[in-house]
């Protein structure tokens, strides 16, 4: 049995006084940052006797971590505590200087999936790209990469692509901690920063490896199985196919109200992708894409996690739906900044492209090849932790 892993919170309430130059703290954190007895953050470092929280900053889906994705959100004084709020997901999505007033240490804690294009890195960066004009200390309360820290997989966003659902040149899957990430990203930007490393974690690890219970970090990712197939399946919120939000399980049933998932499982299953079987399920969503429709699709069962390609398998799945249903399939059309939203979850345009052509999905992923060669070798520069004997 594996030892429980203590997360950077725990390990900072051993000596604040380590990490923090001072008592005055602002907290970027939402209902993910607890300590591995499940007490918030917030509270334990509320009641702390060395430690004074100045101000709380909330992430996408809000400090309290119940607004659904793409919503804007407002800031507020908390009733409770007296403490300001500030959303960083609104009309500001840096701190400001007046937000950042009386802080002289900035603690970020709160559980990444293991994404590219999951949102709480850019707030990282935005929070870096703050304190650094302002000499104030970032510290990074580490947590485990749910889905392992030794597989990558997908490309590299290129120059052209950046947004906020991918700022940095990093794969898909990225196979680091958000502390891991922060040096990394921080090299361009050098902030003072200190990461509060883990203990007993290493880099195979999942996250029912831990001794950890899970937390939902946003109101989609309800489970560590959600996390898995993350990575692949949000690629679904760039075409008119329901990634399965309005569900009970979403990312892992995708469909839409033209699939026949009979059809779909069937074609999927005949290709024997490592790692993966689908299923022929239906689903009504309760709101997001085809709300209070019925739609056909499938569901996806990981059967070994440790060969299960997720971004890989998105692309077969998107590729088989255009070549199922070809008068139906769209791309969602460009967004606001005349970006689409596919391209910019993928961080290219090319794939897109290519499987609007017909592209077998082999030589897509083979281009990716030098590119996750150079990442791997370049995080090996920030990894923090052993890699377990895996």
């Amino acid at each position: 049995m594996r030892p429980a892993v203590r997360p950077g919170v725990d390990v900072l309430l051993e000596d604040p006084s380590e990490y923090l130059v001072s008592p005055k703290v602002g907290m970027v954190t939402n209902p993910s940052g607890v300590t591995s007895r499940l007490m918030s953050t917030l509270d334990v470092i509320l009641d702390h006797p060395d430690i004074e929280p100045v101000a709380v900053f909330g992430p996408e889906h809000g400090a309290a971590g119940d607004k659904q994705d793409a919503l804007p959100i407002g800031s507020a004084i908390d009733p409770g505590t007296g403490l300001p709020v500030y959303s960083l997901y609104g009309n500001v999505r840096r701190p400001t200087d007046a937000m950042l007033e009386g802080i002289e240490n900035l603690v970020f804690d709160i559980q990444d999936v293991g994404a590219r294009f999951y949102t709480y890195t850019s707030t990282l960066t935005y929070c870096l790209e703050a304190v650094s004009e302002h000499g104030i200390p970032l510290i990074v309360l580490d947590r485990p990469n749910p889905i392992n820290g030794i597989a990558v997989e997908g490309n590299i966003l290129e120059p052209g692509f950046a947004s906020f659902v991918g700022l940095h040149p990093i794969p898909i899957r990225h196979g680091m901690t958000i502390g891991e990430l922060a040096l990394l990203i921080n090299e361009n930007i050098g902030a003072e920063l200190k990461v509060v490393k883990m203990q007993g974690w290493s880099r195979g690890m999942w996250f029912d490896e831990t001794g950890q219970s899970w937390v939902q970090p946003s109101p989609n990712i309800p489970t560590p199985e959600t996390a898995t197939v993350y990575p692949g399946t949000c690629l679904f919120e760039g075409v008119n196919v329901s990634e399965g939000r309005g569900t009970t399980r979403p990312f892992e049933c995708v469909g839409a109200p033209w699939i026949d998932g009979r059809r779909w499982a069937n074609t999927l299953n005949e290709l024997k992708l490592t790692g993966v079987a689908f299923r022929a399920c239906s689903f009504t969503p309760t709101f997001s894409k085809y709300q209070s429709e019925r739609c056909g699709g499938v569901q996806l069962h990981v059967t070994d996690r440790d060969t299960f390609r997720p971004v890989e398998t998105a692309l077969h799945m998107l590729s088989t739906a255009i070549e199922l249903w070809p008068d139906d399939f769209e791309w969602l059309p460009p967004s606001y900044d005349e970006r689409r939203h596919f391209d910019l979850l993928a961080g290219t345009d090319k794939i897109r492209k290519d499987l609007s052509r017909g592209v077998v999905i082999k030589d897509i992923v083979d281009e990716w090849t030098g590119g996750l060669r150079d990442f791997e070798h370049l995080r090996e520069g920030y990894l923090l932790y052993p890699d377990g004997g895996r």
